[in-house]
């Protein structure tokens, strides 16, 4: 039996586009709150000496690095309905954002990887330059999300625009928790 909700489901293909994106959200909110959770319960541990070798914290970079850009532009268009005219004048907008959205992680990683290297030694200076680097990357990101909006709105309308940077930064919520929750707490 068919439930009048089905039905319109059915024959309505934008409402069961929006249903799969319903549930992907709420999936991807259910990893992060247990990627929350995790994070909370190492942090007795992490307060004890943490002294990882440059290997593990390469590999992990790079894992990171690689899983953030590989599957980012396939996430985005599953998630967006575009004809091949928006398409076209989609991409290339997109992926001039996602260089500059590359250097800036390539920099946040960087700076993660020294701070790793560094934390059994780390003094108040050090402590600073970490969260200070932390808040500067969020203030880079929104502008240049906002600047990227700007230029999607230009190529495909505001409504896909605001699609697009709202999947993006969800997606970039769910990878900064991923990154910070490898780094160890200051202690």
């Amino acid at each position: 039996m068919l439930t009048a909700s089905a039905i319109w489901t059915e024959t309505h293909p934008r409402a069961r586009l929006e249903e799969i994106m319903r549930y992907s959200v709420a999936l991807l909110a259910a990893v992060c709150l247990v990627a929350v959770f995790r994070v909370s319960g190492n942090a007795a541990q992490q307060a004890q000496a943490v002294s990882p070798t440059p290997a593990s914290i390469d590999e992990m970079l790079a894992a990171v690095r690689s899983d953030l850009m590989a599957t980012r532009a396939d996430i985005m268009a599953k998630n967006l309905t575009m004809t091949a005219e928006q398409s076209a004048k989609f991409w290339p907008v997109y992926d001039a954002y996602q260089k500059e959205h590359r250097t800036i992680i390539e920099e946040q990683l960087k700076g993660v990887q020294r701070y790793i290297a560094a934390f059994d030694t780390l003094d108040d200076a050090g402590a600073l330059a970490l969260i200070k680097a932390h808040l500067d990357r969020d203030e880079r990101m929104n502008t240049l999300r906002q600047k990227a909006l700007v230029d999607l709105q230009r190529a495909v309308g505001t409504r896909l625009a605001a699609r697009a940077i709202q999947i993006d930064r969800r997606l970039s919520l769910a990878h900064q928790l991923e990154i910070v929750s490898k780094i160890p707490l200051i202690r």
